[in-house]
Formats: structure tokens, sequence, C-alpha cells
């Protein structure tokens, strides 16, 4: 599938593309809820779900949570830096 450019805002990319996105970083589909991935790494793990507004990120390190939400209209490039590189 085709992405847009990185610098494009997440709210101008089809559902199918972020879906994609999101896949191609390593995230995992919840089963039950098509609205909510899993992303592991070695030095943290994170539930992502995307929400009406944003993307909503709580990292999970050693039983501490951190929370954080990232708009739609951010880039792609943006909003993969702050996520993917973690808490």
């Amino acid at each position: 599938m085709n992405l847009p450019q990185a610098d494009t805002a997440l709210y101008n990319h089809p559902l199918p593309a972020i879906e994609h996105w999101l896949a191609s970083q390593g995230c995992r589909q919840d089963d039950q809820n098509p609205s909510i991935w899993y992303i592991t790494r070695p030095e943290w793990s994170a539930e992502l779900f995307m929400d009406v507004e944003d993307i909503r990120v709580r990292y999970i390190m050693g039983g501490r949570d951190l929370h954080r939400a990232f708009p739609y209209s951010l880039s792609r490039r943006d909003v993969e830096e702050a996520i993917f590189t973690g808490p």
C-alpha cells in the first residue's frame, strides 16, 4: 500500500493506510477491538488507542505506566518519531 508523504498530517491518511503503517512498525491489532494496537520493544511495550481526536499511547515499563496523546493533525513522521522512539 502506498502511504501519503511522511510530512502529511495523519488526518489526511485513509484508515487502511494508518493501519498498514502501524503494522509496518511492528504493531499488532487487538482481536476484539480494532482501535487498539500493541507494540513491544526490548525496553518497553505500549498500547495504542486510535481515539476520535488523537492516538493515545500507554507506555508500560517495569510496572510504571506513562500516558501520551498525539493529535491526528501532526504529520506521520512526527507521530512516528514520538511514539516509536519510546517514552
